[in-house]
């Protein structure tokens, strides 16, 4: 069976490749290992659970009301994981059935079943009825991560597990020890936390997600502090066991023995291809089972993509959708225009949200920056929402004034860094923020009011500058002065009597 292109995958990247191609009058099939298994890692144990699972503790414990209702505030008692799970299917279902229309709609092609090379243009399917052979004048491998399991770890599902077995705990432990303080864990951390589990996050490094703002981590910690998460940084996990029905202990390369009644195991993700057999298309992955790309997405088979969290960072849904596009583009000869500045998004509580540079990046680069600042507790939807810890951040350019990052986080931080996209991908100055009207009362409003602040500090430098001149001024004319006074005589003066 012979197809312009095979895609191996049915999550974000593989799901938007195929309807591009196919949009492209293509021939187009697209592997996925079992029917309800459509929508990929993304629709089933990842971004839409986890954030799922999210909105319904917000929900129950009242945690967006918390601040607004004072001594009236109730939380739901005694939450269940039932309770948490009873949206995540419905939610689910709906998302399942939008892929499966659209794919069958736009003619595409699905085969069920598990996928291996045969060759470098021919893919096998172990399907129900049979194994079939497809040929595809290009593949993808859009296959996604699964979580990391090193052999050494006891897990069982219900006392040591992986992130993707969280959602299918029989009920809420009392105590948590999160192994690993990346996106994943972070975000279920302060998630449990919020629930009242006790939470303790152990990582190698010294210092959280790096890669983001440090005022915003900061500020993230500390909340996560003010819920009784504990925090033990540089700490390197040498081994944890199971010793009663109910309780883990872990161990630490310090020589701590950290006890509690469930453990969570996040470092890191690995690539989700064990029974692909890349060595018959003549593809080797990496030690974490990821495939390595160009910029076009090709990997070192010319004829081969690969796209999604196979590839590595930034594993976000989001780009995933993009990179199936532009691997679609670039095999078949199609225009594609790249966009750069790609947001982040973390839905930790509160969530955080970015794009562009960090303030380090922009130190690091010796780029003369400015920062202008909003807090929720300014802006009448925060202090109406009951969100007074969260901020927004502008840091543009001292001299073109043009906007260099976004930082937020807090309330609705992910939808309004889009605002900041928006402006950056035009060249947009701090300016535009002076200037513009914003709905009131909202939560965009904090882009004004951080212009201001901008403004404000702008016009104290000015300030300094303009004293510095007038200082220099008044020097330069005081030495004028003393250079046209005639020299004092050494020599005493005769008075006649």
């Amino acid at each position: 069976m012979k197809y312009d292109i095979v895609i191996i995958g049915s999550g974000p990247a593989g799901q938007k490749a195929a309807i591009a191609a196919s949009k492209l009058g293509k021939r187009v099939a697209i592997i996925e290992r079992n029917f309800r298994g459509m929508g990929g890692v993304c629709l089933h144990k990842g971004t839409i659970p986890s954030k799922t699972m999210r909105e319904a503790i917000l929900y129950l414990t009242g945690y967006r009301h918390r601040d607004v209702y004072s001594k009236w505030y109730r939380r739901k008692r005694r939450i269940t994981m039932q309770d948490l799970r009873l949206k995540l299917a419905d939610v689910a279902e709906h998302e399942l059935e939008i892929i499966h229309d659209q794919l069958e709609r736009n003619g595409v092609e699905v085969f069920i079943g598990e996928a291996k090379f045969v060759s470098p243009h021919e893919v096998e399917v172990d399907c129900e009825t049979g194994r079939k052979v497809l040929y595809g004048d290009y593949i993808l491998v859009a296959t996604g991560t699964k979580p990391s399991r090193p052999p050494h770890i006891p897990f069982d599902g219900e006392t040591i597990f992986d992130s993707d077995e969280i959602i299918d705990l029989k009920q809420i432990p009392r105590s948590m020890i999160v192994v690993g303080g990346g996106v994943i864990g972070i975000e279920y951390a302060i998630m449990f936390a919020t629930l009242g589990v006790e939470v303790t996050v152990l990582d190698g490094r010294e210092r959280l997600l790096e890669f983001c703002d440090r005022e915003i981590i900061d500020a993230l910690i500390h909340h996560a502090r003010s819920l009784g998460m504990v925090f033990r940084m540089g700490e390197e996990v040498v081994g944890i066991e199971r010793f009663s029905d109910s309780m883990a202990a872990v161990q630490t390369e310090s020589g701590k023995r950290l006890v509690a009644d469930s453990v969570l195991y996040t470092v890191g993700r690995v690539g989700d291809a064990d029974e692909l057999n890349f060595q018959a298309a003549g593809l080797e992955p990496d030690e974490r089972g990821r495939l390595w790309c160009n910029e076009e997405h090709q990997t070192w088979v010319p004829h081969i993509y690969g796209a999604g969290d196979i590839v590595g960072f930034p594993a976000l849904a989001s780009v995933s959708m993009e990179q199936g596009r532009r691997v679609v583009c670039n095999a078949f000869n199609e225009p594609f225009e790249a966009f750069d500045l790609m947001p982040y998004g973390l839905f930790t509580i509160p969530e955080i949200s970015m794009v562009g540079k960090t303030e380090q990046q922009l130190t690091d680069a010796h780029i003369p920056y400015e920062v202008g600042a909003a807090r929720y507790r300014e802006i009448a939807r925060g202090q109406i929402s009951g969100d007074r810890d969260g901020m927004l951040k502008i840091l543009f350019h001292r001299e073109t004034l043009k906007i260099l990052g976004i930082h937020a986080i807090g309330e609705a931080a992910t939808e309004i860094v889009h605002i900041g996209q928006t402006v950056m991908s035009f060249g947009g100055t701090i300016e535009y923020f002076r200037n513009a009207v914003f709905n009131y009362p909202t939560m965009a409003e904090c882009y004004k009011v951080a212009a201001f602040d901008a403004f404000e500090k702008m016009s104290l430098d000015r300030l300094f500058e303009e004293s510095k001149l007038t200082k220099i001024s008044i020097d330069a004319a005081l030495n004028s002065v003393a250079e046209e006074q005639p020299a004092e005589s050494d020599e005493e003066e005769t008075v006649e009597v």
